[in-house]
């Protein structure tokens, strides 16, 4: 059979990918292939007769391993979303040749010699803006990645990140399998007290797919969080929250403590060979921020600003549970959401489940679309003839105002055994205009684990779960929007500390009315969204949001005490975390607990020393959102500044550059503290 993963062509609609049609025998010899294919491009640019120019050289390589890019993405974006014991075997087994063929690349001589040559002459070139970026980019990568070592620095070099690609592919296989392997079975029902009912019927769906009586919960959201709400059976809140934040620590082999510190010294070493203080350092001369005095300025800036009202948040809630519980009751953290949640009730009358029946999640994707409809003038239409990789997934093409067409956009909402927990946009085909003109348009996914549906009931979703598809949907955007010539600056490759921006910027629509009264009916009666719950939802928006700010800056400060470190680390992980965070605790620490160990984001995703960007792009996005505030939510002289100034731009000019055209100025606090009722506007 032929491996359609080499074809130079899909011939499905807008040549998305053939998901049904690929083998996971298939992934291997298509990577060798590809590797081959792009070490024959490279050496072409190298034995090029001619001498270095812009476009022989730099556009070349931009150019080349297209074959292996298209590979990689597919293989490594259903490792997140659709992963299976023999494709985890394929990766762990490619990752080393793979590390080793990106250091060929990188670590060529006589290709980066060209590079240097062209660079040198940059003054004299008639660039434009993105080629400038680009030829800038080109050459700052290669420093950073090795080419300016001897030969003994460049073998060292090879040595750390083949080790590196190898043990953040382990991490995150250890996390997800670990978060598998966890259930609580109850066959009781009294135990189960305080659940809703689409906790329950959820539980009790899990149960029957294993093949169980009862119930089953387990650590994905949809089922962990409600648990830790409402269950009234603290002793149950206690085990599955134990279980949750002492994943990968039980000393078996899904154990990451000891993969945490090799990962943390293996970059701390990286970041020594090539000439930086600390891999903080390293990171942040390609951020927003720049420098580690600037993150800390700015988590500083939160801590000393929500400190004081997130111990009044946290006090009250313990007063209510004392007031119900005894005045010696000690609220530990799995206590904290459960009375909470009760708090909540109790001052705004708001309960996440009384509003599930109107965030039913086909009205809801409506919504949001509608949302991009008002806004960008864009429209969503399915494609059934889309493939998709499961049977959950659904396909639309995407099209401008005119009807032409602008990308494909893959929805996928429910927890499965082969995906990972949480959301992420991702794609599997990014924008670029190729050297004759044509507009290659991108094939972007928003992946979730949202509520499942029932069998008597369709998925709804809590408010929250509302709010993080607004949050991946504006990562979408960025890559639908995106029109740049080089495929490395399109859509969301952007620096760590403004990718945020455009996701946390669509979240502010959550609590507007205009925007809930547009999809928000009962699911059963179609009654729209009561004015009353919709006031509530805007009253309780800063409801407990001082406790939440210090729990991103805690993971912030973490990230840092790990990639600010100068020496290798050979201590007890769990105790250097709690010290790492322990001034933007307010809760109890726990000392069996570890965060570090399943902590994705810094480990094996991509926010190592810039954890930190969620409050940097918070910063921006409530600034920003003023501006749509000051001329009215969907004008559209607005949204076209946005859209053309953010959205499309991608990398192809400093991220403040981008964002002052936007806005007129640069950022300060002052609106997100305005925005969360911690200074008084």
């Amino acid at each position: 059979m032929q491996n359609v993963l080499l074809l130079p062509y899909y011939t499905t609609p807008h040549g998305t990918v053939p998901f049904p049609l690929i083998q996971t025998a298939d992934y291997e010899p298509a990577l060798r292939e590809a590797m081959r294919q792009e070490d024959e491009e490279i050496a072409a640019i190298v034995n090029c007769l001619e001498a270095p120019t812009f476009e022989n050289t730099v556009v070349a390589l931009a150019e080349a391993g297209g074959l292996l890019n298209r590979v990689t993405t597919v293989m490594f974006n259903l490792m997140s979303a659709e992963t299976n014991d023999e494709l985890d075997a394929v990766a762990e087994k490619m990752m080393p040749e793979l590390s080793e063929h990106g250091n060929n690349i990188t670590l060529n001589e006589r290709l980066f010699d060209r590079i240097r040559t062209v660079y040198r002459q940059k003054s004299q070139l008639e660039l434009s803006t993105e080629e400038a970026q680009l030829l800038e980019n080109t050459y700052d990568s290669f420093r950073r990645h090795g080419a300016e070592l001897d030969d003994a620095g460049k073998e060292v070099f090879r040595r750390l990140t083949t080790e590196l690609s190898s043990l953040t592919l382990r991490f995150s296989q250890n996390h997800l399998k670990e978060t598998n392997r966890y259930e609580l079975h109850i066959t009781d029902e009294e135990r189960l007290r305080g659940l809703p009912a689409s906790a329950l019927e959820a539980a009790h769906l899990t149960a029957r797919e294993k093949g169980k009586e009862g119930w089953v919960f387990t650590l994905h959201a949809p089922s962990y969080i409600p648990f830790l709400k409402y269950c009234e059976c603290r002793e149950l809140r206690e085990e599955i929250y134990r279980a949750y934040n002492t994943q990968c620590c039980h000393g078996d082999e899904y154990d990451n403590r000891d993969i945490v510190k090799r990962l943390v010294n293996l970059r701390r070493q990286l970041a020594a060979l090539l000439g930086f203080e600390d891999y903080a350092d390293y990171v942040l001369r390609k951020r927003m921020a720049e420098n580690t005095p600037n993150v800390y300025r700015l988590l500083d800036q939160l801590l000393d600003a929500y400190t004081p009202a997130a111990r009044q948040e946290v006090e009250e809630v313990t007063r209510l549970a004392r007031a119900e519980e005894g005045a010696e009751f000690e609220l530990m953290p799995w206590d904290f959401s459960f009375y909470a949640e009760k708090l909540k009730q109790q001052k705004y009358r708001l309960n996440e489940e009384e509003l599930r029946p109107y965030f039913e999640l086909e009205r809801v994707k409506q919504g949001v679309f509608g949302l991009a409809t008002r806004l960008y003038g864009i429209t969503f239409r399915e494609n059934a003839d889309i493939p998709v990789y499961h049977p959950d997934v659904k396909a639309y093409e995407v099209l401008e105002a005119d009807g032409s067409y602008l990308a494909v956009l893959y929805t996928d909402f429910h927890p499965r055994a082969g995906k990972r927990s949480g959301a992420w946009m991702t794609s599997y085909q990014e924008q670029y205009i190729d050297r004759q003109g044509t507009n290659h348009r991108p094939q972007v996914s928003v992946t979730m684990n949202f509520t499942k549906p029932t069998a008597d009931k369709p998925a709804l979703l809590t408010f929250s779960e509302v709010k993080t598809f607004l949050h991946e949907f504006g990562h979408a955007l960025h890559g639908i929007f995106a029109n740049t010539r080089f495929q490395s600056m399109s859509g969301t490759n952007v620096y760590w500390d403004f990718v945020e921006l455009p996701s946390q910027m669509m979240e502010n629509f959550a609590v507007e009315k205009d925007f809930l009264h547009t999809f928000a009916r009962h699911y059963q009666t179609d009654e729209p969204l009561p004015d009353i719950l919709v006031q509530r939802i805007v009253d309780a928006s800063n409801f407990n949001v001082a406790y939440f700010c210090l729990r991103q800056v805690s993971f912030g400060l973490l990230d840092m005490a790990w990639y600010t470190r100068r020496t290798d680390f050979e201590g007890d992980v769990r105790a250097y975390e709690q010290a790492a965070w322990q001034r933007a605790q307010v809760l109890p620490a726990l000392p069996d607990t570890c965060m570090s160990v399943q902590f994705g984001h810094i480990m094996s995703g991509g926010y190592a020393a810039g954890y930190y960007s969620y409050k940097w792009a918070e910063v921006l996005d409530a600034d920003a959102f003023a501006v749509f505030q000051a001329h009215g939510l969907f004008d559209p002289e607005v949204a076209r500044s946005f859209r053309e100034n953010i959205l499309s731009k991608g990398g192809t000019e400093p991220p403040m550059t981008l964002y002052r055209r936007f806005r007129g100025q640069e950022p300060t606090i002052d609106a997100l503290l305005k925005r969360n009722g911690i200074l008084q506007a």
